[in-house]
């Protein structure tokens, strides 16, 4: 069972993600004057965005963009789904961690070279541009729906007589396990959860959520996304030939090893101290 507190520091998992705090937080943001107050603009408040945020809102003007009013940890959405009280812990409002900057609770729509549109009609200025919106995923957008999600989830599970899972992935085994664990009486059947509903096994899904990047496709970055939708990164995770345009977390290609990337920060962050 998951124990409290859960924090945003420990979700700080990505190697990249780590990576963009350390190019961004010591050697880019010392290169304009003293004086002036650069804005750094952050696209996505999943992992790595929010992170992202929290870091560096002493350092900078910070203004976050996401579609939604809260941060949650997914790797503990399933443990939610069995045990209601969990989703308490894991859904956190931007607002309880990210407190000095600017958040615009709206999804991105295009991006210019110095500024971002978002869907209510929101332009943002920015100096920096992170990229960090991850994966598409239709979730509420606010705290309180998105838990009663997790309770509706539960009810579900507890109505329910038996429970066929669809898929052996991860995913799917650690619900079957939570699932067995927390509800034994229950006939769990295999892997992702399809309840009160028929399963076409020939048309079932890899169960893969598509990247959210389409809204890239029509800006400057265009021609900046392979041919997955994810995009293209240095070694700094700047996109490609663009000094102040950066991308983190499950949007980007990068490819380096977790344990290189993370001794590279490791070393980066001991630096400051």
């Amino acid at each position: 069972m998951m124990q409290p507190p859960l924090s945003l520091y420990a979700a700080s998992s990505s190697p990249s993600m780590n990576r963009a705090i350390a190019i961004i937080g010591k050697e880019e943001l010392s290169i304009l004057p003293n004086n002036y107050e650069q804005e750094v603009v952050i696209v996505g408040g999943g992992v790595a965005g929010a992170f992202l945020a929290k870091i560096l809102q002493d350092h900078a003007h910070i203004t976050l963009i996401d579609p939604k009013e809260y941060f949650e940890i997914p790797w503990a959405c399933l443990r939610a789904m069995v045990e209601p009280a969990v989703a308490e812990r894991i859904v956190v409002n931007h607002r309880d961690y990210f407190k000095k900057g600017d958040l615009v609770t709206s999804s991105a729509v295009t991006i210019t070279e110095t500024e971002v549109f978002t869907e209510d009609g929101t332009q943002v200025p920015y100096d920096y541009l992170v990229i960090a919106t991850g994966h598409t995923e239709p979730v509420p957008k606010t705290r309180d729906e998105r838990i009663n999600q997790f309770k509706e989830e539960n009810e579900k599970i507890k109505s329910a007589k038996s429970i066929l899972i669809v898929g052996g992935g991860p995913t799917g085994v650690e619900l079957a396990g939570e699932i067995a664990v927390d509800f034994p009486e229950k006939k769990s059947k295999n892997v992702e959860v399809k309840l009160e509903q028929s399963v076409d096994l020939n048309s079932v899904s890899e169960g893969r959520k598509p990247l959210s990047s389409a809204w890239l496709r029509e800006t400057l970055l265009k021609d900046d996304l392979d041919g997955d939708g994810r995009i293209k990164v240095d070694e700094n995770l700047r996109v490609k030939g663009r000094n102040n345009i950066f991308a983190i977390g499950d949007i980007t290609d990068f490819q380096k090893s977790s344990k290189e990337c993370l001794h590279r920060v490791r070393l980066k962050w001991l630096q400051r101290i």
